[in-house]
Parts: structure tokens; sequence; C-alpha cells
């Protein structure tokens, strides 16, 4: 499983650093909607295992919208995608003979929730990527997230002794916590040279990533347990599915865009 992990990483990160860096943008952003077109279906396959495949894939609809629309910069078209989120699987139920209607809400909840948590996020990269330097940023973020990852994956092995959340994660440790806030620190020596941000500010827009990064995590981690799942899927071997590797940066890529909305004008 080690083994298969690094592999995954080592093929992954050349592919991904084209997709940022130096592929047409419509490229990159035709793999965030990917991502989230996958990320969505795990969701739905881990918390609704009996909703039909076919409403799985008319719930599809508002995501391949939502990019299109983040990739024009249609940013007042948004708000709309909610209501088509929920009104999609009502109208399934409504019109598809031979269903339960007692599982209309439920699945219209999870839904909206599983595009609220996976595509919203991945979506704000879209915009973020059309920010100035915007790769530049996604580079940061993605560096930042997954050294804090690795980090806190190896001081927990090593020196781990402390539980950090024994009911929802049991192989986390407060020291594997620490030790990943710390190598989080190390993508803004390497990148600073290309921000127009102060040192101070980005040294705490690290932090700020590592500690939400680490907590959607134990967010992830809360989710597959309470479905009773193991992983999200297997599409990354060593990894898991996509939710496995990228549920740090879902909940890391809104504190990204505030402080680039707000803080880096």
């Amino acid at each position: 499983m080690h083994l298969k992990r690094w592999l995954t990483g080592i093929i992954a990160l050349p592919v991904l650093i084209y997709l940022v860096g130096f592929s047409p943008r419509w490229i990159f952003h035709g793999f965030l909607c990917a991502a989230a077109i996958v990320g969505l279906f795990e969701f739905l396959r881990m918390t609704v295992p009996a909703m039909p495949e076919a409403l799985r894939t008319v719930s599809l609809a508002p995501v391949i919208l939502l990019f299109w629309w983040a990739s024009k910069g249609s940013y007042f078209l948004l708000l709309a995608l909610f209501s088509l989120s929920v009104a999609i699987p009502i109208a399934y139920h409504l019109f598809m003979p031979g269903r339960d209607r007692a599982d209309a809400i439920e699945e219209a909840a999870r839904i909206v929730f599983g595009f609220s948590y996976v595509c919203l996020p991945l979506a704000m990269l879209v915009f973020i990527d059309r920010h100035p330097a915007g790769n530049v940023w996604i580079f940061f973020l993605l560096s930042v997230v997954f050294a804090s990852d690795t980090g806190a994956f190896y001081f927990g092995r090593f020196f781990g002794k402390r539980r950090l959340h024994p009911s929802v994660s049991p192989g986390k440790t407060w020291e594997g916590a620490v030790g990943g806030m710390l190598c989080s620190l190390v993508p803004v020596y390497i990148f600073q040279a290309f921000f127009h941000a102060g040192k101070v500010s980005v040294f705490f827009l690290a932090l700020t990533l590592a500690a939400v990064g680490q907590i959607g995590d134990l967010a992830e981690s809360l989710l597959k347990r309470s479905c009773g799942v193991k992983d999200s899927g297997g599409i990354l071997p060593g990894h898991g599915g996509v939710l496995d590797r990228i549920d740090g940066v879902l909940f890391a890529v809104p504190v990204l865009y505030v402080y680039l909305a707000w803080v880096a004008v």
C-alpha cells in the first residue's frame, strides 16, 4: 500500500504540474469538472448506495453547468444551480414510475450536500485560476496541503503517541498534526518570489490552509465512518478514491478564495 501510494504520486505529479501550469485553461477546467463528477459519484455511492444510477447521472447536469459557467466567468448564474440541484431529484421522483416517494427529500438533500461539499470548492479553483497568477496560487495551495498531509503521515507514523480524534480517525495523532503544520511552511519559502503579498501574510495563509486541510481530512474520515466504508473509491492505487486524495483541498480552497478576494488585492 505504501509503495502504491508513492508510485501513484510520482506518476500523477508531472501530469498535475502540466495541467495547472502549462495546459490550455479549458483542459485544466475540464479536468476539474471530471474530478468533481467522479467525486460526486463517490459521495453519492457512499451516502445513498441504493440511489438509482439514472438519478445519479441526471444529477450531473448542474455540475457540468457549474464548470461551464465558472470557466466563462458567469458568476451571476451560479446561484441558479442550487435550485437545479434540488429540482432535478425532486422531478425525478415525481415523474419516474415505481419510485418510493419517501426517499425523495433525503436523496435530494444528499445530492445538494454533495454538490456543495465536492463541486463548489473545485469550481472555486476555476475562479482562482482566472485571478492574476492564479495558477501559481493553485500550485501554492496544493503544495501546502499535500506537504501538510505527507508531514502529518510521517510524523504521526514515527512520533505519534497522542490520538487526535480516536472516535473518527484512530490513526491520526497530535504529533502528526503538528508535524504537518511545520511541513506546510516549506512551500512558503519556495513560492515567496511569485507573490506580491507580504511574507507574514503568506506565512499565516499557509498555516491556515494546513489547519483547515487537516480538518477536511478528519471530515472525510467522519463521512466514511458514518457510511461504513474504508475508502471513497479505488481509482487511485494506494490512496483510494478521488475524495480520499482531495479531502483537505476541498476545505482549503474557500480559504484561499477569500484571501485572494479580500487580502491579496
